[in-house]
């Protein structure tokens, strides 16, 4: 199956230090993804990968073949996966402005019907698990539904270097088995939602609203 993890984090300056904390966090889980889970395809998307224009305008609201081609792109990439792995810092008890702004280019229907998984991460107590309450809403809404289990890292500096290994003193197998409860759960709803999407397209089924928001409310 194929995975995208979406990294969250923008601010590559300092203070406060270190900068783009939240790339230990994406090194550990590729660690764990592929050490345990490698017959899986994972890609890492980066909001740093895909500047964008100042003007919002998102990939559906351009006309056909006239979309910028990272985007284009990057919708094709998204379409393909099987579910999403979604990290983020807090921000005033929010998600990354960044990576609202990079999810808010697509349409829901290239996420929806396949599962997600909420990681956040903080350099203080928290682990960013006030975001990740909100991020509950907004992935449901973009159609990824969220897995229940969710993995929150307080203090990430403290328990990872820049390249995702642990620092001196830190279990790194009780972070992966906490991890992998999170990871678990998503691989099982993906895995489900492919066998059954291949016995029912649910953009049939249900239908999708293609040019207005309100044929959300026709039957």
């Amino acid at each position: 199956m194929k995975f995208l993890i979406f990294l969250g984090t923008a601010r590559n300056s300092t203070p406060p230090a270190p900068a783009r904390l939240g790339v230990r966090v994406v090194e550990a889980l590729l660690t764990l993804l592929k050490s345990h889970y490698e017959t899986h395809d994972i890609t890492l998307i980066d909001v740093l990968d895909y500047p964008l224009d100042a003007v919002f305008k998102p990939h559906f609201a351009y006309a056909k073949n006239k979309a910028p081609a990272e985007l284009n792109n990057l919708a094709q990439i998204i379409a393909s996966a099987d579910g999403y792995i979604m990290v983020s810092p807090e921000y005033n008890h929010a998600m990354s402005p960044a990576l609202a702004n990079l999810l808010n280019h697509f349409g829901s229907s290239l996420f929806s019907y396949k599962p997600s998984a909420i990681v956040t991460y903080s350099a203080g107590q928290w682990g960013g698990m006030r975001a990740a309450v909100g991020m509950r809403s907004y992935l449901s809404e973009l159609g990824c539904l969220p897995v229940s289990a969710m993995i929150h890292v307080p203090k990430a500096q403290e328990v990872f270097t820049e390249d995702g290994t642990v620092q001196v003193g830190v279990d790194q197998a009780a972070w992966f088995s906490y991890f992998g409860r999170t990871i678990n759960q998503l691989m099982w709803w993906a895995q489900a939602a492919r066998e059954q999407h291949a016995q029912v397209d649910p953009h049939q089924f249900i239908g999708d609203f293609k040019t207005d928001p309100s044929e959300r409310n026709t039957s």
